[in-house]
């Protein structure tokens, strides 16, 4: 039987957070997309190597790291002690032979597994079209409940993180049109109790390449109107919520969070992937380990630490 349980997951909670109760964290759970940034020819080797130079060089500046059990494990044994340990549970990517999207679990892999090997949160990504069919969303909703049981069961906290879509519409500009209700309506929905969700991994509720001052073409939405949907995605749920890169400039995300902050957003933090280490990836690729490492030691560390500055001025304690 097991005791002490009833803080368990605040205690794996504070230790993703921190002290201050924001989450400052470093994202390298990518597998194809890892791979095809550095080349379709890159080994299984490569991949584990690079996660392993971002992890000893950039955690000691991360409330915590997410990594993956395919080729993550070397890179958390190297991780500094303080910072906290979230693995992703889902199998890269979806299946691409259904309709849907459907996300799958990694098939050695269970909470429990990852708790024993000193994992103190899991993440969970879904793709999810809240318009598409109730048979397709009744499924994912399933899917999140089996892995939230398994989380309640070991009292490790689950992330779960939505990336939305639209089946019918594949165009960037039309999708921006709709973004902000797909992504707010998706957040009330996982924030039933029903999944078991701690923290909610989401993008920002605007494609902010399609906002007034940060549009490079005509743009889709004004200042204030994006400002309301920040405050709008804030108001949607009551779950601690963090807000994941999607593979912009360091400089333009930095500048999102400043902006969500200025709408009255109050999200708790950053799960900060390739903002953070895109560069060092080139650097591996083209030139290394070795010169990855001093590219780590010096841009990815003043990426990180300049992230960290922005996320203190501009998030929420969970603690508030």
């Amino acid at each position: 039987m097991k005791t002490n349980t009833a803080n368990e997951k605040q205690i794996h909670l504070k230790k993703l957070c921190g002290e201050n109760g924001v989450f400052s964290a470093l994202a390298i759970d990518q597998r194809g997309a890892l791979k095809r940034m550095m080349g379709e020819n890159t080994s299984p080797e490569q991949i584990i190597s690079f996660k392993e130079t971002v992890s000893e060089h950039l955690t000691p500046y991360a409330s915590a790291i997410l990594l993956d059990p395919e080729f993550g494990w070397p890179a958390a044994a190297v991780k500094n002690p303080n910072t906290g340990l979230l693995m992703a549970y889902e199998k890269t990517g979806y299946d691409k032979t259904t309709i849907g999207r459907f996300p799958d679990l990694i098939d050695d892999i269970s909470v429990l597994r990852l708790k024993e090997k000193g994992a103190d949160g899991v993440k969970l990504l879904i793709y999810i079209d809240i318009d598409e069919n109730d048979t397709i969303n009744d499924r994912k909703k399933a899917f999140v409940e089996r892995v939230a049981s398994e989380c309640k069961a070991e009292q490790l906290p689950l992330f779960l993180e939505l990336l939305t879509y639209d089946a019918n519409i594949s165009d960037e500009r039309e999708f921006a049109k709709i973004k902000p209700r797909k992504v707010i309506e998706a957040m009330k929905l996982f924030s039933d109790p029903r999944f078991g969700v701690d923290v909610l991994k989401v993008e920002v509720p605007v494609n902010m390449h399609f906002v007034e001052g940060f549009a490079t073409s005509a743009p889709l939405y004004s200042e204030e109107e994006a400002k309301s949907y920040f405050k709008a995605q804030s108001d949607a749920t009551s779950l601690p919520f963090i807000f994941l890169s999607a593979g912009v400039s360091t400089t333009l995300f930095l500048q999102t969070l400043h902006f969500a902050k200025q709408a009255g957003s109050r999200f708790n933090g950053v799960l900060c992937g390739r903002a953070t280490w895109a560069g060092g990836a080139d650097i591996f690729k083209a030139e290394g380990k070795q010169q990855s490492e001093k590219w780590m030691k010096s841009i990815g560390k003043d990426n990180i630490e300049e992230l960290n500055q922005t996320v203190i001025q501009t998030a929420t304690s969970i603690y508030e």
